[in-house]
């Protein structure tokens, strides 16, 4: 039996150490901006934002908002939403932006496919990846975030800068690896929060999950037979035409599978953007994958794990640009009338390629056992991050926090 995943141990509540790390990626000039469906005005999550020729980029968060910071002054910027029109913004000084974004509208061209074999299409799209996926290695700097919430409110907030050493594809992720540039945390001090939830892996979570570069996740030439696949209609993301292919369990397995839709670049057979959604209908078999330790009398009931990752193409090589990971589950103590809902989610944004990528040391590396919350620094100073390039706290996220401050 192979195991996917391992997403967290459920432990009860320690003490919360701290950890020094290095301090390269600092970066002085600052826009700030919001980007909103230009129709309804609705705020966009999870726009890319993007320096204009230029691998500096962000996203934006649950309000729309984004914090773009880089070395040089910024002049111009790429909005890029799936879905949705790419948009170029020029600044003119501006330190601030508000941006709208138009849907974008799919022409039934006869160049456009609609329909054919969608599983002769995922078996070239995975035989391409030795070139689409980039030969040459890649260091990526990273913002990453993991939340917890109990019910609706949040007893966990955890960030870091990190390093992503990328290998040369192989169609494994043995030699990629991640280290810490700088980490804080805040943990909620109350006395009813009896359970705490550790994720173990933080940004490894990214390597391991990039199902393009790990093929054992869901690409295995050999495993897709586990799977049916069908087409979908199809959609522009920055402009090009992709094949959408969804896909379900079609067998049985000792291992859970996933559900899903895979976006694929319709000229150079690249993968755009991957959603999975862990198969919940064997429960046992969800725990098994999700689950490293518990409390004995606890009982744990998974209820959602789902997986996004986005790639962006560059000089038709694709690489990984974000990930975000979710996990559902309920908990209860044996005896006791209710369960609580807890939601975990772990998100990486890629802010920068950086030139001459060199395998990450093994002492400096964030292993897979690891546990970011135990490693990081506290969450005490307002100017923790400074020039660092980051994802912008949604509102209940900035609330959540001003709470489990006034808690300590």
């Amino acid at each position: 039996m192979r195991k996917w995943l391992v997403i967290g141990a459920l432990l009860l509540l320690p003490g919360w150490g701290a950890a020094a790390q290095e301090d390269s990626l600092r970066l002085g000039h600052v826009l700030r901006g919001l980007v909103t469906d230009s129709q309804s005005g609705t705020p966009m999550e999870a726009v890319q934002v993007r320096l204009a020729g230029r691998n500096i980029a962000t996203v934006t968060n649950a309000d729309g908002v984004f914090v773009l910071k880089a070395d040089t002054p910024i002049t111009r910027i790429e909005c890029t939403h799936l879905g949705y029109k790419p948009r170029q913004v020029a600044l003119n000084g501006r330190s601030y932006v508000r941006i709208g974004l138009e849907r974008e509208s799919l022409p039934l061209q006869e160049a456009v496919l609609i329909s054919g074999n969608a599983r002769a299409i995922v078996e070239a799209a995975v035989l391409r990846l030795p070139d689409t996926y980039g030969p040459t290695p890649q260091m990526l700097a990273c913002f990453y975030r993991e939340t917890l919430r109990k019910k609706n409110r949040y007893t966990y907030v955890a960030e870091a800068v990190a390093q992503l050493y990328k290998a040369a594809w192989d169609g494994t992720v043995s030699h990629d690896a991640a280290a810490l540039e700088k980490s804080r945390v805040l943990v909620s001090q109350r006395r009813r929060d009896t359970l705490s939830v550790k994720m173990q892996g933080g940004p490894t979570q990214a390597l391991a999950l990039d199902a393009a570069k790990n093929l054992e996740v869901l690409l295995e030439p050999r495993d897709l037979d586990d799977y049916s696949f069908e087409m979908d209609f199809p959609a522009y993301v920055n402009d090009r035409v992709q094949f959408v292919i969804r896909f379900h369990p079609a067998r049985e397995r000792d291992y859970a599978l996933y559900d899903g839709t895979l976006y694929i670049d319709r000229e150079y057979l690249s993968f755009t953007r991957i959603e999975m959604a862990m198969d919940m209908s064997d429960q046992a078999r969800a725990t098994r994958a999700l689950l490293v330790r518990k409390p004995l009398s606890l009982r744990f009931f998974p209820e959602e794990a789902s997986f996004v990752l986005n790639y962006t193409l560059e000089g038709g090589h694709s690489r990984l640009a974000y990930y975000r990971g979710t996990l559902r589950f309920f908990c209860d103590w044996r005896k006791r009338l209710f369960r609580t809902r807890y939601t975990l989610v772990n998100e990486l944004v890629v802010t920068d390629l950086l030139s001459d990528p060199v395998s990450i040391p093994r002492a400096r590396r964030f292993r897979t056992q690891d546990i970011l919350g135990d490693k990081a620094a506290e969450f005490m100073d307002p100017d923790f991050w400074q020039d660092y390039n980051i994802i912008e706290p949604s509102e209940s996220l900035e609330h959540a926090i001003d709470h489990l401050r006034k808690g300590r």
